[in-house]
């Protein structure tokens, strides 16, 4: 159910994939995003606006943002945090690492606010100069965080005292998740939310207003938390009614 709010919507901005698609009778490169990032974000209350890689438009476009979602997707380039790939990287997509990147220059730079979820949370930590665990099952034993294929894991995350994201979630919840990467370390960031295998769930910087970064995937949850908390500071940035 979308919240009742008064006056004008906040605009946020999803950035996208541009890959090759088949629908209907086409079989063509398309823009594309899971449409439940976009129905949480009207749940909250917002507008979405789907933003595939678009060159060097990236100030141009968040100038028109009152928020950002840097959504979920495949592995970031290892290149980006000074590493070879393992083999069980995926294929880069280098134009949409540089262009959520960019994205993220420009949202520092004018201060929207900004919610990384799984992939996003890792291209913020990749952003603020950190790396990632290339492949996880390595590093805690087993593949619940990404059963394979289509499938989501269903883990138990524990939030940090006085964060943000507790703030939004709450103490502990069970997640939906789908990913072998994590974040390794995040300069600049804090960590504020754990697996109970010891996997990092979310970071924030806490010198921000909103700026956060989770790796499981709200939009397939019904307990829209985090995108309420991200339209209500993006409506922060609203002019004022008359």
């Amino acid at each position: 159910m979308t919240l009742p709010l008064i006056g004008p919507l906040p605009l946020i901005g999803l950035s996208a994939y541009r890959e090759l698609a088949a629908f209907g009778v086409w079989h063509t490169q398309t823009d594309l995003l899971n449409s439940l990032y976009a129905r949480s974000v009207e749940a909250a209350g917002g507008i979405a606006v789907l933003m595939p890689p678009q060159g060097e438009q990236a100030a141009a476009v968040v100038d028109r943002l009152d928020g950002l979602i840097i959504t979920g997707g495949s592995d970031v380039e290892p290149a980006r945090y000074g590493s070879s790939a393992h083999p069980q990287t995926q294929s880069p997509r280098r134009e949409r690492d540089a262009w959520e990147l960019a994205l993220l220059d420009r949202a520092r730079a004018q201060g929207v606010p900004v919610l990384g979820i799984c992939r996003g949370m890792q291209v913020m930590a990749v952003h603020a100069g950190g790396t990632l665990e290339q492949h996880l099952p390595e590093v805690v034993g087993h593949d619940e965080h990404s059963p394979g294929g289509d499938a989501f894991g269903w883990v138990s995350v524990t939030t940090a005292a006085g964060s943000l994201v507790q703030a939004l979630v709450g103490e502990e919840m069970q997640v939906n998740c789908h990913h072998h990467q994590a974040v390794a370390s995040h300069p600049g960031l804090v960590a504020t939310a754990h697996a109970a295998d010891g996997t990092l769930e979310s970071v924030e910087d806490p010198e921000r207003p909103f700026w956060l970064g989770v790796q499981w995937h709200p939009e397939h949850g019904d307990d829209f938390g985090l995108f309420r908390g991200l339209v209500e500071a993006a409506s922060r940035r609203l002019p004022a009614a008359a």
